[in-house]
């Protein structure tokens, strides 16, 4: 039988997991073998990495051309990473997709004028 303070416990970390928001921004799958990468803004980085590679291993990737690449050179030749965190705002509903879309337009704008190319 559970005590009080186990119960107790329990509820607090429910809460706790409750009230905790998914990390949100921009991933990035970057070759090694050329100069080409490929960005997603997700609210959810952590599922987004997972599902890009669960897609990109099962052939089924909505990028095509990424997908073609990373069946033909293989996953190794790539690096899938967050590229930039998006901060909540405290207590707010606020919906965060133009944020996110504004700060895709961002990276792209700047890592063009280094120079990458992008997976179309």
């Amino acid at each position: 039988m559970e005590s009080k303070q186990d119960m107790d416990r329990k509820k607090e970390l429910k809460e706790q997991y409750k009230n905790t928001k998914p990390d949100m921004g921009i991933i990035i799958i970057k070759s090694d073998f050329s100069n080409k990468c490929y960005l997603e803004a997700t609210r959810r980085m952590k599922s987004a990495i997972n599902k890009s590679i669960f897609t990109l291993n099962f052939g089924s990737h909505i990028n095509k051309e990424l997908q073609k690449d990373w069946k033909e050179k293989g996953k190794e030749h790539f690096k899938i990473e967050i590229l930039d965190k998006l901060e909540y705002i405290e207590d707010s509903d606020k919906d965060y997709r133009k944020d996110l879309d504004m700060l895709v337009s961002i990276w792209k704008e700047k890592l063009q004028r280094d120079g990458v190319e992008f997976y179309k």
